[in-house]
């Protein structure tokens, strides 16, 4: 069936589309013409597929329908019998629509409801175990119990007794020992006969020689004579202390002082005699008789000085070894007036028996040669009891005192000037 006409005058279909028979050029001739730009916003037009949306499908007409074609209108239905020609692009680009909440929802169940949740049943536990746990319980408790008593009376005792429980960390200082009671230790005295007699000082050896030498002071006044004594002394220490130590006795130097009317000693009330105080291990030396020897004769005085110096440092060297206190001792002992005369000449004739060892052992160096040797020799014969006015027989006859003088100043030695043990003929 052939098409229906169109109008007088009207465009058909297609007329103004590219290469239709309506495209005009710019100078108003119809034919076709390129697309140089698109409208905004417009994409490329693209077919619909009847097939989504059912709407759009239009059942053909037959030929005996009328259908008006005009502008936009679809084109014409084919000829009867003439296969359909398929849309192109039958799905839409991007996929299928996503589901928003406008939707309609999938869930099988509403979503939301007024009615509460079912409550679950609470879970139930056999007696048994209940009984387990209250037991458990009960023992955790006890213990609790008994350990915080036990913490309280270590507190307590902690407190009453702060020592029972010393807290030191390792880097402190360790504690002091707590003092240690003092034990006194009796030890058996020994017999002063026994000090006296077989003291280790006579075992000692031989008094050496410290190369000591006569002072070059001229003992012509108090302060002169001072330090002439003064000079000798440290020269009767570094002899006499090797000796004393030796012998197993701790040494200290005596004191030095010259006798004065003022400032007398307290071991005895003499001021013109020279002596040996051990209450305060002095030397007092009588100066005014030396000043007056001296000026008499100056080679007699200072030998008699320093006879004099030495005879009482060996007083000192008797009290460090604890032989003047056993004599002093026996002197006190001694029943009658004689026997206490014997012991105090047999202690005055070791010191002078000392004293002469020390001479002897620095003879060469004090000079101790010629006159000033036949000076000292005659001194020591001529000295005794026999020239005390008061004829006090204490110190020794002046046989007796070159008895123990002479021997002792070629030895050198103490072991020669244990007078203790002689007779008592030789310490008359």
């Amino acid at each position: 069936m052939a098409d229906k006409e169109a109008a007088p005058g009207a465009p058909k279909p297609g007329h103004f589309l590219p290469g239709g028979a309506g495209e005009t050029d710019d100078a108003g001739t119809a034919g076709p013409r390129p697309v140089n730009r698109q409208q905004p916003g417009l994409g490329k037009a693209r077919p619909v597929n009847a097939q989504l949306d059912p709407s759009l499908r239009k059942e053909p007409q037959s030929a005996g329908s009328e259908q008006v074609a005009g502008y936009g209108a679809p084109p014409a239905a084919p000829l009867p019998g003439a296969p359909a020609a398929p849309l192109q692009g039958t799905r839409q680009v991007g996929g299928a629509r996503p589901v928003g909440w406008h939707s309609t929802s999938t869930r099988a169940a509403s979503q939301f409801t007024s009615e509460a949740p079912p409550v679950k049943p609470p879970r139930r536990f056999s007696k048994p175990l209940v009984a387990g746990i209250t037991a458990l319980v009960l023992v955790v408790l006890g213990g609790g119990v008994v350990a915080s008593f036990k913490l309280i009376a270590s507190f307590d005792n902690t407190v009453e007794n702060p020592l029972a429980r010393p807290s030191v960390k390792q880097s402190d200082e360790p504690l002091p020992a707590p003092a240690q009671p003092t034990v006194t230790v009796t030890v058996k005295p020994v017999p002063d006969e026994v000090r006296v007699k077989q003291n280790k000082l006579y075992t000692v050896g031989k008094v050496s020689s410290v190369n000591c030498v006569e002072p070059s002071i001229k003992p012509n006044s108090q302060s002169a004579i001072l330090r002439y004594y003064q000079a000798l002394l440290p020269c009767l220490n570094k002899a006499w202390e090797p000796l004393v130590k030796k012998a197993g006795y701790p040494f200290r130097a005596p004191k030095l002082t010259l006798l004065s009317k003022q400032t007398g000693s307290t071991c005895t009330g003499e001021t013109n005699r020279a002596y040996y105080c051990g209450d305060d291990e002095s030397i007092n030396m009588d100066w005014q008789g030396d000043l007056k020897l001296y000026k008499q004769n100056a080679l007699a005085g200072r030998t008699w000085m320093m006879d004099t110096i030495v005879h009482e440092y060996g007083h000192h060297v008797q009290y460090l070894t604890n032989i003047s206190i056993s004599s002093q001792s026996r002197e006190g002992w001694a029943k009658t007036q004689a026997a206490k005369l014997e012991e105090n000449r047999r202690l005055e004739l070791q010191a002078t028996c000392f004293g002469a060892a020390f001479l002897g052992a620095n003879q060469k160096s004090l000079g101790f040669t010629g006159p000033k040797l036949h000076m000292w020799e005659y001194q020591i014969q001529h000295s005794g009891d026999e020239y005390d006015p008061k004829k006090v027989h204490d110190h020794g006859s002046r046989k007796n005192q070159w008895l123990w003088a002479g021997p002792a100043f070629k030895t050198t030695n103490p072991a020669s000037c244990n007078t203790y043990t002689a007779p008592a003929s030789k310490v008359s």
